[in-house]
């Protein structure tokens, strides 16, 4: 596509995430990589429900502005973006909203680790909580540092989330999916707590997303246990913070928890 369409396809996925209620008012920020120097950004104080094509800011990888109409201006959160791109070179489209149910999550600091259901377990396999930092403050992209290279979704403490990919349709899916799965995890646990998937049925999910070949962070294929032929963990979100674990954390971390159940 050319900018000028990148344009427009900002702001249809801007209208999607205000239309399903996932941003308010002038909440979030969307971020389109063209090239090594120059990216797409929605501006700041303005609704992402009724932008058009001119709304849409141009800056370079220190997001510096290139190019604004008017009193537009990048959004205050392009420091978040740019650290995306600068640690993730697959990543072409970065999305930030504010979804009621996953944001919830990440208010509560609680991370969406529980393998409930297939299509989460392959497109997402767990969505870690990245600490709190002061929006527009170099605080978020060193929050987020840690977990941009092994995960494709991360929660934001006390702030909403953050999804990121190939593209800016994948990265927007990202957002929808993180979304969906925080919503069901809480009304599963209204109902009486949800079912898990057991580890083996975890596994083979794993098998079928790396046998579809998913583009992405994963940790069907980042998990150091993996990599050793050994059964992957699945929440990501508490040990596998680094991208996996190793063998005395994961005792120790064992140890804890059945110490823990025993009132030791």
């Amino acid at each position: 596509m050319n900018e000028y369409e990148v344009k427009k396809e900002i702001c249809e996925i801007g209208r999607r995430i205000y239309n399903k209620g996932m941003v308010a008012a002038n909440d979030g920020n969307i971020s389109v990589k063209l090239n090594e120097n120059e990216f797409l950004c929605t501006p700041t104080g303005v609704s992402k429900g009724f932008m058009t094509p001119d709304y849409i800011c141009k800056v370079d990888k220190d997001g510096k502005v290139l190019q604004a109409n008017g009193i537009y201006k990048p959004s205050s959160e392009i420091k978040m973006h740019m650290r995306v791109y600068q640690e993730r070179p697959d990543v072409n489209a970065v999305v930030h909203a504010h979804p009621m149910y996953a944001t919830s999550f990440a208010i509560a600091g609680i991370p969406l680790t529980q393998p409930i259901m297939p299509e989460a377990v392959i497109s997402l396999g767990c969505v870690p909580i990245a600490e709190y930092g002061t929006p527009s403050t170099d605080e978020i992209p060193d929050a987020i540092s840690k977990y941009i290279q092994h995960f494709d979704s991360v929660l934001l403490a006390n702030h909403g989330a953050l999804s990121f990919s190939d593209s800016l349709l994948n990265a927007y899916f990202k957002m929808e999916s993180t979304e969906f799965y925080a919503q069901l995890l809480y009304q599963a646990k209204v109902l009486g707590g949800p079912k898990e998937l057991s580890n083996s049925q975890v596994q083979r999910l794993y098998e079928l997303r790396r046998e579809f070949g998913l583009k992405g962070k994963h940790p069907a294929n980042l998990c150091s246990n993996t990599k050793e032929g050994k059964a992957s963990c699945h929440c990501c979100g508490e040990e596998c913070k680094s991208g996996g674990v190793d063998n005395a954390d994961l005792v120790a971390s064992i140890t804890r928890k059945v110490m823990e159940q025993l009132g030791l």
